[in-house]
């Protein structure tokens, strides 16, 4: 049995810097509140749970869920690093494509902490990245300790691609300033003051070509999707114009760890998801018009264009300049302003990225509205460790 899946209501809180949000279940809870009241669904509605989080004790999913309400339901928790928002969606999805349910909630919450993520949780046994951290080490050096862990990845796979083909690092730095032009118009974004090229170029250098400005900040928030099945949403008069026509989430490869830094942050797990997502959805790149990519760092937005298919292999230095990337051209990506602007609570933000390209095909974007009609939209999520999760999204008649 397989049902259409129906993307009946969104809802995310506004993220903010560490220090200034409320305790992660009190965000998760709302953020749950928001989907629901837009959904036009009671909670005792729904039937399975999939809430996402990085950090925080197990059965952190119940306590954010039980201040909604107590139902009894299996509240399932989910943690898949960087990817974990969309990582629930992915399993709420199969639920009620598969016939299982016909409600399911989809949540994401994190409470983060100041300052990069440089240390694993526990210090008695392997890191979950000791293949990754390896690979790196063997092909570029041991790096400084105090660079943080993640961008020693996404720096050196930038620095690869400079290498390898002669581009400016520069172009690397208009990504943050079109991310930032995009995040002034979203009142959910934590950065939305603008910069300039020379500004992101001159802020504190951090790992190959990457400064402070180009990585994402770490946040708190929340966001969340109730997805019911289109029968259901028949029967109880709910909105049905946005649907998961597609969806896929890969793991690493034995190519993940062959040397390759481009490969090491993920492009061989973005090629293959995606390309199962065109396949099953029968809508290519060439017909998208918006796309919610993972840009925790600009190299791996840079990276993604062609890893999507986007533009070619080769040209992401070109769709950057000429404008392609943005409002007036061929994909706005990150209308929202991304991870690197909007801000990165690493389990919400897969759900965080749902949210905007369902309000964009409805067109309720507000003063970031890509020009439509809008018929589909794509998502990216990318965990190191690793998992990425591609969704496509299409506006239907309901």
């Amino acid at each position: 049995m397989t049902n259409t899946v129906v993307v009946a209501g969104v809802g995310m809180i506004p993220f903010t810097k560490p220090g200034k949000s409320d305790p992660y279940d009190v965000m998760g809870a709302e953020a749950t509140r928001r989907a629901l009241s837009d959904a036009g669904v009671e909670y005792s509605a729904v039937q399975q749970a999939y809430a996402g989080w990085v950090f925080g004790d197990s059965t952190s999913g119940q306590k954010a869920l039980y201040n909604v309400g107590l139902s009894g339901i299996p509240v399932f928790n989910v943690n898949n690093n960087c990817s974990t928002g969309s990582s629930a969606l992915f399993m709420a999805r199969q639920a009620v494509e598969s016939g299982a349910v016909d409600v399911a909630l989809a949540l994401g919450f994190e409470q983060m902490v100041s300052g990069a993520i440089n240390t694993a949780a526990f210090a008695d046994r392997p890191s979950a990245l000791t293949n990754f951290n390896e690979t790196h080490d063997r092909v570029r050096g041991i790096p400084d300790p105090k660079v943080p862990n993640a961008a020693t990845f996404f720096g050196a796979a930038g620095q690869q691609y400079v290498d390898e083909t002669g581009l400016d690092p520069a172009v690397f730095a208009e990504i943050t300033v079109k991310s930032r032009k995009h995040a002034a118009n979203n009142p959910y974004a934590v950065f939305r003051d603008p910069l300039s090229v020379e500004e992101v170029l001159a802020s504190p250098h951090i790992y190959g070509p990457l400064t402070r400005f180009q990585c994402c900040p770490p946040t708190c928030g929340a966001a969340a999707a109730v997805l019911v099945s289109a029968d259901y949403a028949k029967r109880h008069g709910l909105r049905s114009d946005v649907v998961i026509a597609g969806q896929a989430m890969t793991t690493d490869y034995p190519s993940t760890f062959d040397g390759d830094m481009l490969r090491l942050i993920g492009y061989d797990m973005a090629v293959e998801a995606s390309k199962s997502v065109y396949e099953q959805s029968g809508i290519g790149p060439e017909d998208l018009r918006v796309v919610e990519l993972h840009d925790c760092f600009t190299t791996n937005e840079f990276l993604t264009y062609e890893a999507l298919g986007l533009t070619p292999e080769g040209t992401a230095d070109r769709f950057i300049m000429d404008g392609d990337n943005t409002y007036g051209g061929k994909v706005v990506t990150n209308p929202s302003g991304g991870l690197i602007s909007k801000g990165h609570p690493l389990g919400a933000t897969g759900l965080a990225q749902c949210a905007e390209l369902v309000w964009q095909l409805r067109g309720e974007a507000e003063n970031r509205q890509v020009d439509g009609p809008l018929h589909a939209a794509l998502q990216h999520n990318l965990g190191l460790g690793g998992a990425c999760v591609v969704t496509m999204y299409q506006k239907v008649a309901s």
